[in-house]
């Protein structure tokens, strides 16, 4: 690795092995050799005058690229698929005259980006897996602890720490879906020719469309596909990349918002991430323990949100058949976009994995705004026991007004319920106090709504991809 170059932290830092290889040059050009193979294989079966010892040779040197001849060859040639055909061919010199034939450089791109783009959605999906998996758990295991809910980040009606973390999970659920559906969706472009009208292949097959066709499905399942473009220019059109580019924003939004929240649970210190044991918060301030992996989700969540604008416009300018102005764009925000994502959720599976509640912490700060919400219990308590409604209201309205002056005054505790529990008109209810202000009794169905949603949608889902959660995943972090 030089330090004399700019180097790109998405790879260099981050990434995931599995993603960063779908990107590489390796990957990308070995399989513009396997599309060759495939296209001479279904040629020959159509009829061409291809032999079984130029299919063979060209079937031996799959993965053995030398880049650096590539690159010299590129020099000359201005032109990067010409320069691979070259080099290919000088390995199997006897199939040199028909590989890529009746092709267009398409052929190689836009089925490569395709595959490319399928098999990341794959990868995603298996992090998405693992990511859910961890979260469902948690969600769990403390689907009944009581924790202050927020609303405009005040102070709100109780919620559990289990219910507040499965409005993450069914974010990444509905993500998951979009996912698996994109995966099965996706086209391939097959065999298209120079605009699209398969004029070149037309013509290799005498006129016979039938051949063409043919060829056309034969490819693609090759590859690994049912599913082909159905007209095209020269590129499949640019709005696939959108929409898978949307999904992945999608993810983007909802680690953003788990990682945001987070980050504001831990200024309350209710919920660390993990914190590694020589781990360092800050260079000057040796006590911290800044939440520096949910911020680096939402760094590159920023980023990745910001990307399906990029393949609107790309989309969008495509003059006629073809330009050439979605080329260089294409090759930065294609794989930049997937292994963002990808190190966003490998940091949201570290994350979960190890991340760390302060039960203690949780507690004090519900007791310190408990007053206030109980005083509806109170009320309807002392009600039941005769009580007159508009009588104890005021009651309530008086020591609540001087106990919040207190606070903000004095910075002393809510002393609301001692003044509530010693004023005669609650002696009704005097023994009931403790009980009636269980927090657990202020979490309405949130533990039971936790456990319908686990059970229902979550746990089946997780089910159905047994095999795939079985495989692992690949985190980096």
């Amino acid at each position: 690795m030089s330090n004399d170059v700019y180097q790109n932290p998405l790879t260099d830092r981050y990434a995931g092995k599995e993603m960063s290889y779908l990107w590489s040059p390796q990957y990308k050009h070995s399989t513009w050799r396997r599309l060759w193979l495939e296209l001479a294989r279904c040629e020959q079966k159509l009829g061409l005058a291809i032999t079984d010892s130029q299919i063979q040779a060209m079937a031996a040197h799959l993965d053995d690229i030398d880049f650096d001849k590539v690159a010299e060859k590129e020099k000359e040639l201005r032109h990067d698929v010409m320069s691979h055909i070259h080099v290919f061919g000088s390995l199997c010199p006897e199939a040199m005259p028909i590989i890529h034939l009746g092709a267009t450089s398409c052929f190689v791109t836009d089925n490569t980006e395709l595959i490319q783009m399928r098999e990341g959605l794959r990868i995603i999906r298996g992090k998405l897996l693992k990511l859910m998996e961890q979260l469902a758990d948690f969600c769990d295991r403390n689907k009944a602890l009581p924790t202050l809910g927020f609303t405009h980040f005040q102070p709100a009606q109780l919620t559990t720490v289990g219910k507040r973390f499965s409005l993450y999970l069914q974010d990444f659920m509905l993500d998951f879906e979009r996912v698996d559906e994109e995966i099965g969706r996706i086209p391939f472009r097959s065999v298209k020719g120079t605009t699209g009208t398969q004029a070149s292949f037309l013509e290799l097959f005498d006129g016979d469309h039938a051949k063409c066709r043919e060829l056309e499905r034969s490819v693609a399942a090759a590859m690994g596909f049912d599913r082909v473009v159905a007209v095209s220019g020269q590129t499949y059109t640019r709005k696939i990349d959108y929409f898978v580019l949307s999904i992945l924003s999608g993810i983007a939004q909802s680690a953003a918002k788990m990682a945001t929240d987070i980050r504001l649970l831990a200024n309350l210190k209710e919920v660390e991430e993990p914190f590694g044991k020589k781990q360092i918060g800050s260079s000057a301030m040796a006590y911290k323990r800044n939440p520096m992996r949910s911020e680096r989700v939402c760094s590159l969540a920023r980023y990745v949100m910001n990307l399906p604008g990029n393949a609107a416009m790309t989309e969008a300018t495509q003059w006629f058949e073809r330009t050439l102005d979605d080329s260089a764009n294409r090759r930065i925000v294609l794989p930049e976009a997937f292994l963002a994502t990808d190190i966003i959720l490998s940091l949201l599976i570290n994350i979960t994995d190890g991340i760390q509640l302060w039960p203690n912490v949780i507690r004090r700060r519900i007791q310190a705004e408990l007053p206030f919400m109980a005083t509806e219990n109170l009320l309807m308590a002392a009600v039941k026991k005769g009580g007159d409604r508009q009588a104890l209201h005021e009651v309530i309205r008086s020591h609540s007004m001087a106990a919040a002056r207190r606070v903000k005054e004095e910075g002393a505790d809510n002393d609301l319920l001692d003044r509530l529990r010693n004023d005669p008109a609650f002696e009704c209810i005097r023994d009931e106090f403790d009980s009636l202000l269980d927090p657990a009794t202020f979490i309405g169905r949130a533990p039971e709504q936790v456990a319908e949603f686990l059970a229902e949608r979550i746990r089946p889902l997780l089910a159905a991809h047994r095999a795939e959660l079985a495989a692992g995943d690949d985190v980096n972090v």
